[in-house]
């Protein structure tokens, strides 16, 4: 049974639910120390990412055990610490692949656990809340409630105004999601503001060609569509293709100078990796996949980007071990390199492709 019996609960104990905060009626059955108002409340947390994190919540939300001596409690405060410090990282990271995979309502619930135990680690005026507030503003802005996105955004400026060693990767998260909500309000003026100062402070943090850098210029480039200002949208997209391209040629070059310096009779199959997290492998997917859009919609004037975008694409599913997708991108970049008459090195350079991953999907045994 998971319903909550009034009887049962301790006098004075207030049980909220775990999304809404409003009073809990029904309790996880599995971990027993999550609360909910409803059914609704309860599965939408389950589907977002208290599945995935139930019996991690056991020992958080439980009195401590005895210790010994106090050496023992000191490292039990410690285990207690890094374990919510996992958590924090580990719910941002889902919340944030929501977003970029579109799904605004499934990353609420993930970044109010990040927001949670990010108040219970640093306090509640700490400038580490500022992620979490930032996640929870772009699904709000995402879900159509632009009120509930301010707050959130106001809470975030007003935390960093406090702050004395606030990040340039926070002033640039903040300054991206504040461009975000003057676009989603049409002032145009405002959002290219904000965003190129997302753009100032993500080169001060990473580097202009960085790929922390690029989400920006992908924001600004939306600015310029809107606009119907589609030669400086093309500029723009030029750098973001430019930037991913590099940082994924770099993985790639080095996946491929270690398969021909091994010598393996066995033929041992490579771990590929993008170096990138979940999150960050499903906003190169968005970015990436929108840029092939556009590209795909003036093709017939500069077919040559739009295979330069496919052939990036075929890196990073390459990288990810999707090797249906890396083929399907590879075999279209053929196909348009055809169709466009290109040159036999170009065609020749994406044939090498497809034979690296058919090679890898038939390794040697």
């Amino acid at each position: 049974m998971n319903v909550i019996y009034p009887l049962a609960v301790p006098k004075g104990r207030r049980l909220c639910c775990e999304v809404c905060e409003a009073p809990a009626e029904r309790v996880c059955a599995a971990c027993t120390v999550t609360y909910y108002c409803g059914v609704v409340h309860q599965r939408a947390d389950w589907g977002s990412i208290h599945e995935k994190i139930c019996q991690l919540l056991i020992p958080l939300r439980t009195a401590m055990p005895f210790y010994n001596s106090e050496e023992e409690r000191q490292h039990g405060l410690q285990q207690l610490q890094l374990r919510q410090k996992y958590l924090i990282e580990f719910c941002y990271t889902v919340a944030q692949k929501y977003l970029f995979e579109g799904k605004h309502e499934d990353a609420v619930p993930a970044a109010l656990h990040s927001l949670r135990f990010r108040m219970n680690v640093h306090g509640l005026s700490s400038v580490e809340l500022v992620p979490a507030y930032l996640l929870l503003a772009e699904a709000s802005l995402g879900l159509g409630q632009i009120i509930q996105a301010e707050e959130y955004l106001s809470q975030a400026q007003w935390t960093v105004l406090k702050s004395t060693d606030c990040s340039n990767a926070t002033h640039s998260l903040l300054h991206r999601n504040l461009g975000l909500l003057y676009m989603a309000k049409e002032n145009y003026e405002e959002a290219r503001y904000h965003l190129a100062n997302d753009i100032y402070f993500a080169s001060c943090a990473f580097g202009t060609e960085d790929i922390r850098t690029s989400g920006g210029y992908f924001h600004l480039v939306n600015i310029f569509c809107d606009l119907k200002k589609l030669d400086l949208a093309d500029t723009l997209y030029n750098k973001v293709t430019e930037i991913w391209h590099k940082y994924l040629n770099n993985h790639y070059q080095v996946l491929s100078e270690a398969r021909l310096q091994q010598i393996d009779l066995l033929g041992k199959r490579f771990e590929n990796d993008t170096g990138l997290d979940e999150a960050q492998e499903a906003e190169a997917i968005r970015i990436l996949t929108s840029i092939l859009n556009f590209r795909e919609s003036t093709s017939d004037k500069a077919p040559q980007k739009t295979i330069f975008v496919l052939k990036i694409l075929v890196m990073l599913y390459f990288l990810m071990m999707n090797l249906s997708k890396a083929q399907e991108y590879a075999v279209r970049a053929l196909n348009l390199a055809k169709e466009q008459e290109l040159s036999v090195n170009e065609q020749s350079t994406i044939q090498e492709l497809l034979r690296l991953i058919s090679a890898e999907d038939h390794p040697i045994t």
